[in-house]
């Protein structure tokens, strides 16, 4: 028989619990993780944790500055697997960043191999660069962590210990700046100059009610290692006293003869905002000015740059106003740009938004609790030091009575009892004499130790000398430490000097110009206006031709062309959808090119996206304003629209409403046309006047053209004037348009076979 099975009721622990509070907590606590543990830096080492975490693997690994480069791989995998297992992308991309002088002012670590470069090309794969700690950083923020100067905590899965901050004796945030994207906030710190940034916290620690205008003397404001002009001087104190505000940046730019008497505009120095992907995009887009003619006087532009530096070489023509020239390179390209400061960083634990004095007192704050945690290990260690050369120095003057006690002893402890507490009992003593004064021995713990693990050796005079020096040496370290720690003066004057070594040693020269300069006035060559023609295939591609070309080939362009439009070269381009949407753009947007040449995807010129619409009409703004436009759907809603209603300054707005599952089917301007032809896919033909359907704002439905049948819908819609002998093919059967009885506006219409 089967074993007969019972069941007990098993608990149930059920949480009742409101669900977006469940959300709340959770987003929130996602959110926090990512703040404090991912993406803002410390503002005590500037670093973040997958920076902290490289570095002091590296220092781990022994990598230093006066050692071999060791591969990055390595590097990263050693990093990923004891301290930040978050993917090895991350935690190669911020030992890049750390090496690259032209994002970094004071760059961290030494790279050796292809770590990318100033116009934006990547470094090369892990598995081929190598890597060690720069002496900056081994000297200015990894000393010192053997003598438990900051908290060390448990690594992901508790097998290692790390460091929670290193202990980094100069404002790193300030030095280096950061940039980050966390949730809900983002931090953007601009990098400054090493030397200017110790001075102002030197100053900030010899008078902490300093204003900020006065610690500006001191920091003048960003150094970029890019160099380039910072143009709002003024309004640089605001920035400092709030961390937030825009900096506006300028390239520099040199003037240079060139060749057959032609002038060199020569571009030295780039704002930092354009590293990278910037400077390509800078020369595309002057070439744009110069294919539009907007600088007509441009003939060529090269890129020059190379290891030694910037050089961005634009040749003008001989007689060509070159300062109204670079004026427009300032207005037209990002040649002057600006640099969103926000100076967010975690501190006590939260983020926060500082000025510049906030951010000095935190750095000198936690400089005072580093020397504190450091004099305190090295003052202990020096009394027990003390203690131990005091027993030494007591033992060579007793030493024959010591040799007496250890050879008279059966064993260690017994020597040790006597040593410490005078006990004399059970010891073999050549004298009474010897045994009275072994019982008055009074030596601590730690130095009866000392005394039997001392070596004969110890006992020659120079060795006797030396300890005496030693000791000597002890004591004037004791005194120095003690008053370190008791006098907050002492203690200022050490991290000066700390201060002053890592700035002497590391500084370097301002390379970013500050000054107040007005904002650029230009003169713009005006473009002689004329008309133009627009032509755009099937296949989504445009060009714009000149008149006379489309003249000379107007039957081959008709045949090859779906949309064709007449446009003033300075005027705009509309683009209606099927989705209901109207797309705009300067006809200036596209060259003039020839014929035969492959023209420009009209999603590289507008808003428009081929992905997830389709054209329905192209026309031009000026055309726009002068007609109605009759919109009808595949519902078959219908509504006329004024044109001027299109004229908006947005590049893409709606330009109707539609119902859902509706889509556009026809735009048309509404010339001469008196009738509307609607042709369903099922064969029904509805004529009715134009005048039927009323005038609605863009916004608007519009009302039912025609009756569909079920699953029916508007496939075509033609116009025709009072008198017109229009023919169309339907079913292989042409048809008069006029022919087809004319009806009322929400009828069935006529089916035609």
């Amino acid at each position: 028989m089967p074993k007969k099975t019972t069941t007990e009721p098993i608990e149930e622990d059920i949480i009742v619990t409101e669900y977006s509070e469940v959300m709340k907590k959770s987003y929130i606590d996602y959110a926090m993780s990512v703040i404090i543990a991912r993406a803002l830096p410390d503002v005590r080492d500037g670093l973040k944790p997958v920076q902290r975490r490289t570095l002091y693997d590296m220092h781990e690994l022994g990598i230093k500055f006066d050692k071999p480069y060791r591969k990055s791989a390595r590097i990263v995998g050693d990093t990923m697997g004891k301290y930040h297992p978050h993917g090895d992308s991350s935690i190669y991309d911020s030992l890049v960043v750390m090496s690259q002088s032209f994002k970094k002012g004071l760059p961290l670590v030494d790279g050796h191999g292809n770590f990318g470069n100033i116009e934006g090309d990547g470094a090369a794969a892990m598995r081929y660069t190598e890597a060690r700690l720069q002496k900056v950083t081994q000297l200015g923020m990894l000393a010192d962590l053997d003598k438990d100067i900051v908290d060390f905590v448990p690594n992901f899965d508790e097998t290692e210990k790390e460091p929670s901050v290193l202990p980094c004796r100069f404002p790193n945030f300030l030095v280096n700046g950061s940039e980050g994207i966390a949730v809900g906030m983002a931090t953007n710190t601009p990098p400054h100059n090493l030397s200017e940034v110790i001075e102002a916290m030197k100053a900030y620690m010899r008078d902490e009610e300093i204003s900020v205008k006065q610690l500006m003397k001191y920091c003048k404001g960003p150094d970029f290692p890019t160099g380039g002009i910072i143009t709002n001087k003024d309004e640089l104190l605001s920035i400092y006293e709030t961390g937030q505000g825009k900096i506006k940046i300028r390239g520099k730019v040199e003037v240079e003869k060139g060749k057959s008497g032609r002038t060199n505009i020569v571009v030295t120095e780039i704002p930092y905002t354009m590293i990278g992907a910037g400077i390509s995009k800078f020369l595309q887009d002057v070439a744009a000015l110069a294919d539009s003619k907007k600088i007509p006087d441009i003939i060529d532009i090269s890129n020059q740059s190379s290891k030694e530096g910037i050089r961005i070489v634009i040749e003008v023509k001989k007689d060509a106003n070159v300062d109204n020239i670079i004026n427009l390179l300032y207005k037209k390209t990002k040649l002057e740009d600006t640099f969103g400061v926000n100076m967010l960083a975690i501190a006590d634990g939260r983020p926060e938004t500082m000025g510049i004095k906030k951010i000095l007192k935190a750095c000198t704050d936690f400089q005072f609790e580093l020397a504190t945690r450091k004099y305190t290990n090295l003052l202990k260690k020096e009394q027990d030091k003390k203690e131990i050369q005091e027993g030494l120095i007591k033992a060579c003057n007793v030493i024959d009575l010591i040799i007496e006690i250890l050879r008279g002893s059966k064993d260690r402890q017994q020597a040790k009892a006597c040593l410490v507490e005078g006990k004399t009992a059970g010891i073999k003593f050549k004298t009474r004499e010897s045994e009275v004064m072994a019982s008055q021995l009074k030596f601590t713990e730690a130095q009866a130790n000392a005394i039997m693990d001392m070596r004969l050796y110890k006992l020659i005079g120079l060795e006797i000398d030396a300890l005496i020096k030693e000791h000597e040496e002890t004591v004037a370290n004791i005194f120095k430490y003690e008053d370190i720690l008791s006098r907050k003066e002492s203690m200022a004057m050490v991290i000066i000097n700390d201060l002053d070594e890592i700035s002497k040693e590391f500084s370097r020269k301002r390379r970013t110009v500050i000054d107040n300069l007005e904002d650029v006035v230009v003169e713009e060559v005006k473009v002689p206006e004329m008309d133009v023609i627009f032509l755009m295939d099937r296949f989504g591609y445009c060009k714009i031709v000149d008149v006379p070309t489309y003249e000379r080939n107007k039957e081959t362009i008709e045949q090859e062309f779906k949309y064709i439009c007449k446009v003033k070269n300075t005027g705009k381009l509309c683009i209606f959808t099927n989705t209901g949407e109207l797309h705009t753009f300067k006809a200036s947007d596209i060259t003039i090119s020839k014929l035969r040449d492959k023209g420009v995807p009209i999603d590289n010129v507008s808003t428009y996206s081929s992905k997830t619409s389709s054209v329905i009409a192209v026309c031009s703004q000026s055309e726009l304003n002068l007609y109605r436009m009759v919109f009808v759907t595949r519902k078959a809603y219908c509504k006329l629209v004024d044109g001027g209603e299109f004229d908006v300054a947005k590049r893409n707005v709606a330009a109707t409403k539609l119902e859902e599952g509706d889509e556009v089917v026809s735009v048309h301007a509404v010339k001469e046309a008196k009738n509307i032809i609607l042709c369903s896919n099922g064969g029904y033909f509805l004529r009715f006047q134009i005048e039927e359907i009323p005038v609605k704002k863009k916004a608007a439905v519009g009302v039912r053209g025609m009756k569909l049948v079920t699953n029916d819908y508007i496939s075509e819609v033609y116009f025709t004037r009072g008198v017109d002998d229009s023919m169309i093919e339907h079913n292989g059967k042409q048809i008069q348009l006029n022919g087809i009885k004319l009806l009322k506006r929400d009828t069935k219409g006529t089916k035609l076979r």
